[in-house]
């Protein structure tokens, strides 16, 4: 793997790491129970934060190759240009909205310091944080998705 293929796949690859940890402290510690009659006290904790990290970061992902759900029926429909604008549009809204969700997560994560995880006795924040960061880059590449829709140039690749 080369640098240049690390940086495009970033979100892909930090996601895969995060749903792999989850996978294997899930089954290690089902063989441990289960096998040895033992279990990891410390695993579920750490495999429910992967996994919250995995999905945040894992819809990050998807919607840099603006690969979410969308019903587009109607949408194409419209001639060529009403398309564009309507694109256009969907993106604007969806940078107010990106935006104002990173700016609640900001909020959420001020709670967040006050819990602490009852196992490993840290701020539950670091697993929180997954949602800041999540809407924060999508944010940013919503703002790309509104450049790319004015300019007609494509800055990142679907």
């Amino acid at each position: 793997m080369n640098g240049k293929f690390i940086l495009k796949n970033l979100e892909d690859l930090v996601a895969a790491v995060f749903i792999s940890i989850t996978t294997i402290l899930v089954i290690l510690n089902i063989f441990m129970r289960y096998v040895l009659n033992s279990g990891i006290v410390w695993s579920e904790e750490v495999a429910t934060g992967c996994f919250v990290w995995s999905v945040f970061i894992g819809a990050v992902a998807v919607f840099k190759h603006r690969g979410h759900v969308g019903v587009d029926l109607v949408v194409k429909r419209f001639p060529v240009a009403v398309q564009k604008a309507i694109r256009l549009l969907t993106d604007l809204i969806l940078v107010v909205l990106n935006g104002y969700m990173a700016y609640l997560s900001v909020l959420y994560i001020q709670t967040s310091y006050t819990k602490m995880t009852p196992v490993l006795g840290v701020y539950s924040a670091y697993i929180s944080s997954s949602v800041l960061i999540a809407f924060i880059m999508m944010t940013v590449y919503s703002i790309v998705f509104v450049y790319e829709d004015i300019t007609g140039k494509k800055e990142v690749e679907a």
